[in-house]
């Protein structure tokens, strides 16, 4: 059987998440993965839940345990580039995959992964967010998503 764009759309998408996933030693909430590509730019990075509390990747131990179990994870620069690097490689597949089938490739990509229940929910963007805005930049812009999140979270 012949594999279509959705099926290559749904893996890359996939694998994303479990890089994402093996970041945190499959001990996560819910996975928040920020991806954006603009005009010969990539940019990826990922933010988590974990016992309820919102964290951005490099203070994962920052997160207090509640049940005793504390889990020591691995947020060294090293591991932090390693899941960067292949974070970006895998958009970049993504977006080979649209070129290939001559689909429009989103200049966002906002996927919010619910661990407990195994479900992934993406939100696209089609439209150009700071190529054309001179004073915001693509930490900002994940920045404020994380901060969205963080305040729903508390609310």
């Amino acid at each position: 059987m012949t594999k279509i764009f959705e099926d290559f759309f749904s893996e890359l998408q996939a694998n994303i998440v479990s890089a994402c996933l093996d970041y945190v030693d499959d001990k996560a909430d819910e996975i928040f993965i920020y991806c954006s590509y603009e005009p010969k730019m990539y940019f990826f990075d990922v933010f988590y839940k974990i016992h309820g509390e919102i964290i951005h990747k490099h203070k994962l131990n920052q997160v207090v345990d509640n049940t005793n179990n504390n889990h020591v994870y691995d947020v060294s620069r090293e591991n932090q580039r390693y899941l960067l690097k292949a974070g970006n490689e895998l958009f970049k597949n993504l977006h080979k995959k649209f070129l290939e089938f001559n689909r429009e490739m989103p200049t966002e990509m906002k996927l919010h992964f619910d661990v407990k229940h195994h479900k992934l929910h993406g939100k696209y963007n089609y439209e150009l967010v700071y190529s054309n805005d001179s004073e915001l930049f693509l930490d900002n812009i994940f920045e404020l998503w994380y901060d969205e999140i963080k305040a729903k979270n508390k609310g």
